[in-house]
Formats: structure tokens, C-alpha cells, sequence
């Protein structure tokens, strides 16, 4: 699918290595200018990618749990505008098989505010960034389903990506009558750090689906939850 405008513009939030990195080198790739960010003043993948992509990829740096960063990175990239936003995020307790009663009370914290609550600030806090007729795309999961959770386990990291995906919804209901389209991505199990070795995807052959799906998806406005083949999720 040919791309709205000649070279249009994506900012990733988590892109230093991951499903994120590999995302801002499948866009580059495409002739997209990227800008990705990165957690910690240490050097990453990314800037690796950086420096080998002819002034086309920009690292910013920015924790998504600080409410100060996201207002600094909106104030840095005041003068852009960005056809996607896409935010990836995504971490898990340290026992995934804990049951809901088990986690302890800091670890379910950190979870849901990685996972749901920081995402949504930065939505809300850069949406300003972003064209009229782009996309807003958060990464979500399969297992935030409630309609498909016959199994149950993973029940903390599962609860975080139902409510990012109920908190969502509330923002879509806000933006009735939206041009952008808006999006929550259900990309699979893939063999990353989060993923873990026994997940059957690798990102190299999930990458191309995954863009696949965001370029697809910017011609409909309106809020989709969708797995890596296009197909919508059962909320």
C-alpha cells in the first residue's frame, strides 16, 4: 500500500531494541523518516541504526513513566508532525505465572503503569504531534482479550492490556468523529526479551505484517483492535 504523502513520518516511543528497533528499520527501509526513543543515557542499538541511516532516523530519549519527560519530548518536537504515532510498551512481573492474589503490591504497580497508564500519557500528551487524517497505534497483546482468555495465566501482564485496551476505547469515545485512525496492535508471541525463547514468531518474519497492518490500517479512521494479519481481536 502506497504511503500517504512521499516521505511520510513515524515517531516510535521504545525503539531501542525489540519489536520497537525493529520497526524503526523496517520503516526506514520503506523510505519513512523515523524518530525513536529511547530510556537511559546509554547508547542503543538505535543509534547504531542512526548513524548508518543518513540523517533519517532521529533518537530522542524519554521514560514513559515520568510525566515530565513526556511534556519535554512534546515541547522538543513542537515543530513536527508525525503522519503515526506508535507507542510500544511493554514489561511483565518477575513470576508471570503469579496468580492475581500472589504478585506483590509494587510489582502489579509497575506493571499497569507500564503498560496501561504510561502509554495513554503519551497519547494524550503527544497527540498534538500528529496529523489530522495519521495514526495513533499502542501496542497491545492478544492476551489483552477477555472474550479469548479461556486459559487464564499470565494473569498480572494480562490485566494491563485489557485495561490499556479499555482505556482506549475511552479515548476513542472521546475523539468521535476522528480523521485519524486509531489503533491497538495484538502482534502475536515473539521471540524477544518480553516474549521469551519459547515464543513461535521470530521478528523477522513478524516485522513485515506488522507494518503491513499500521499502513493498512491509516486509510480507516476509528479505533480497530487487530492481530498481526489485519484480522480484529475480540475484545
Amino acid at each position: 500500500m502506497l504511503p500517504k504523502s512521499e516521505k511520510p513520518s513515524i515517531l516510535i516511543i521504545g525503539a531501542s531494541r525489540g519489536l520497537g528497533h525493529a520497526m524503526a528499520a523496517g520503516f526506514l527501509e520503506q523510505g519513512w523518516r523515523v524518530t525513536g526513543t529511547v530510556r537511559g543515557s546509554g547508547r542503543t542499538p538505535l543509534h547504531d541504526l542512526a548513524d548508518a541511516s543518513s540523517g533519517k532516523l532521529t533518537v530522542e530519549r524519554i521514560d514513559i513513566t515520568r510525566v515530565e519527560d513526556v511534556a519535554a519530548l512534546r515541547d522538543r518536537l513542537e515543530g513536527d508532525r508525525f503522519d503515526v504515532l506508535f507507542v510500544n510498551a511493554g514489561t511483565t512481573n518477575e513470576n508471570p505465572g503469579e496468580t492475581i492474589a500472589e504478585v506483590s503490591t509494587d510489582e502489579f504497580v509497575q506493571v499497569m503503569v507500564t503498560n496501561a497508564l504510561s502509554p495513554m500519557r503519551v497519547v494524550e500528551g503527544l497527540e498534538g504531534l500528529v496529523a489530522d487524517d495519521g495514526l495513533i497505534g499502542v501496542m497491545s497483546s492478544g492476551q489483552g482479550s477477555i472474550a479469548n482468555n479461556e486459559r487464564g495465566g499470565r494473569e498480572v501482564y494480562r490485566g494491563s492490556k485489557a485495561a490499556l485496551n479499555q482505556f482506549m476505547r475511552s479515548y476513542a469515545a472521546r475523539q468521535a468523529g476522528t480523521k485519524r485512525a486509531l489503533l491497538l496492535l495484538a502482534p502475536g508471541w515473539i521471540r524477544t526479551d518480553l516474549g521469551g525463547d519459547e515464543a513461535p514468531y521470530t521478528i523477522e518474519e513478524s516485522i513485515p505484517l506488522i507494518l503491513d497492518v499500521i499502513q493498512r490500517k491509516r486509510s480507516r479512521p476509528g479505533l480497530e483492535y487487530l492481530d498481526r494479519d489485519g484480522k480484529m481481536v475480540p475484545w
